[in-house]
């Protein structure tokens, strides 16, 4: 039996990899690509460590290239669901008093084959099923996943050492259980990295889980069980059931031994979750954890002190990297008059350079949007900024799903603040700008934080500290993620932790120790060395 103590020092971040021409990775990225390109991948549901195959199958496809499939994957049901959480139940005994160290290390050995063996071909899967270039792989599916391995088990461990004080004759200590039932994770399309730490974060902390990846980005997560499967996983312990959301979700959501909810998607569909376990709270065996990052309109706001080249970097690279499918992407900017006008010009000449196409075309700064519904969703917002007359499209505008679903990078120019492509959530290659006077910087402060019901992430630029005090007063409860003189986008784990408020979640904070203390249950416990042998206390003895 091991008896030592057991130490995980503080990670480094994973090296974001370069991938110029003539680099090994590089080669090796061109290789993996050429052999998801080739080959049809069939995608089971992975129940009780077996794979499992459905009734029914669909297709993963290329969205800048969707007549290209590259496999088929099994579609879940109710009878799937109901095996899964039996599998996540059975496992749990054994799972969650297994020593922390060994939970550790199934995370810390998967991080490691992700860096080496399981690199390329991760990142392949995310840039071919979600359309992300090298670049916006590697940082997401390798370095941002990677370190979320590395990284939480590192907070497990400053978590359980939290102990409370003892006094002469006492003995306290805290036990962080797992919480009782299952935890359902739910994963969204854009990040590969997500979809990895939604169900390892609370399986690391003792807990099983049932995970529902995105339909549109079931490719990366078959991998992921690969890789925690080879890194010893235990069966069981994440059951990995893909299919629609209306069909997996609600025999999950109705049992009565849902113990948390870990979620990363729209905000009407986290709120109908939420309505869903609260309509009939009574039924289940606990309050079940409620953990959810939803959706942003998030904000850049100049100061006339800005540096112009550096802010329109920001507005492009926030706006349009990863064709604006980020929850924390630049989807609105407010510039002072002042400078508008050299922004305009630096900000569309940087734009007109940004060629888009298949993200197998190293040149190429975007790729397409996710699926038709994307496509039409953002075309119709499109649309209407070109029919409103308090709108004037500044450049892109075209939309062209013939071979791909490609949206140009669009820049609206609005006279209305309140316009609607100011307030609600894009979630497309469309940018925002509203251009107010240079002495309303105040005022303007205020109707950025009071103009969107979301706070996830927002930017300010500005070299005059006085601005930049002011705005960090006035726009506090606007954003979970606050940047100065940077993009709004790019949260790196263990230095920003991630999360905001008001209708973009529950700010928990992926990437701290904050987020996986949600998926424990503490048990304070008291030894007294020295127990009371008489009831009696010294006032009641008579004078």
């Amino acid at each position: 039996m091991f008896n030592g103590i057991f130490n995980i020092p503080k990670p480094m971040n994973e090296k974001v990899l370069a991938y110029a021409p003539g680099s090994p990775e590089r080669a090796e990225l061109k290789a993996a690509l050429q052999q998801l390109l080739a080959q049809q991948t069939e995608v089971p549901m992975v129940i009780a460590g077996k794979e499992v195959q459905g009734d029914t199958t669909a297709p993963m496809v290329c969205p800048h290239d969707h007549q290209h499939e590259l496999g088929r994957y099994h579609l879940g049901n109710a009878f799937c669901v109901e095996q899964a959480i039996s599998a996540a139940n059975e496992a749990k005994p054994e799972w969650a008093a297994m020593s922390w160290d060994c939970r550790a290390t199934v995370l810390l050995k998967a991080a490691d084959l992700l860096s080496t063996k399981y690199r390329a071909i991760v990142n392949a899967a995310t840039m071919l099923n979600m359309s992300k270039t090298a670049y916006q792989a590697e940082i997401d599916s390798a370095c941002e996943l990677i370190d979320f391995w590395r990284f939480n088990p590192y907070y497990m461990q400053i978590i359980y050492g939290d102990q409370p004080t003892s006094q002469h004759g006492v003995l306290n200590y805290m036990d962080h259980r797992p919480l009782d039932g299952f935890v359902l994770a739910l994963t969204p399309f854009n990040f590969t990295s997500i979809a990895g730490n939604l169900p390892t974060a609370p399986a690391l902390m003792g807990n099983t889980v049932v995970w529902k990846p995105a339909s549109s980005a079931v490719l990366p997560a078959h991998f992921i069980m690969n890789i925690l499967k080879e890194a010893g996983l235990p069966d069981g312990v994440i059951n990995m059931v893909p299919g629609s959301g209306p069909v997996v979700a609600p025999p999950a959501l109705d049992h009565v031994d849902l113990g948390g909810v870990h979620f990363t998607g729209s905000t009407r569909v986290f709120s109908t979750i939420w309505l869903a376990i609260g309509s009939d709270i009574r039924k289940y065996i606990c309050y079940p954890r409620i953990v959810g990052e939803t959706g942003g309109k998030n904000f850049i706001l100049a100061h006339t002190s800005t540096d112009i080249d550096a802010l329109a970097t920001a507005l492009l690279r926030g706006a349009f990297e990863y064709q604006g499918q980020k929850c924390s992407a630049a989807s609105r900017a407010y510039i002072p008059d002042s400078i508008w006008p050299q922004v305009k010009q630096k900000l569309l000449d940087d734009t007109a350079q940004a060629r888009m196409g298949d993200v197998c075309d190293f040149t190429n700064f975007m790729g397409s949007v996710i699926d038709q519904n994307a496509f039409t969703s953002i075309s119709e917002y499109i649309d209407f900024a070109k029919s409103s007359p308090d709108c004037e499209i500044l450049c892109g505008g075209k939309c062209d799903s013939t071979s791909g679903y490609f949206i140009e990078p669009t820049i609206v120019l609005t006279k209305e603040p309140k316009n609607k492509m100011m307030v609600e959530e894009i979630f497309g290659p469309v940018l925002t700008v509203f251009v107010y006077p240079e002495k309303q910087y105040s005022e303007t402060l205020d109707l950025c934080d009071q103009t969107s019901p979301y706070a996830l992430t927002g930017a300010i630029f500005a070299t005059d500290r006085a601005a930049i005090r002011l705005a960090m007063q006035k726009l506090r409860y606007a954003a979970g993620n606050f940047y100065i003189n940077d993009k709004p986008t790019g949260a790196v784990v263990g230095q920003q932790p991630f999360g905001g408020t008001r209708a973009s979640g529950t700010n928990d904070k992926a990437g701290s120790w904050l987020n996986l203390e949600r998926w424990v249950s503490p048990r304070a416990i008291k030894e007294n060395f020295m127990p009371s042998r008489d009831f009696r206390y010294p006032y009641m003895a008579k004078e």
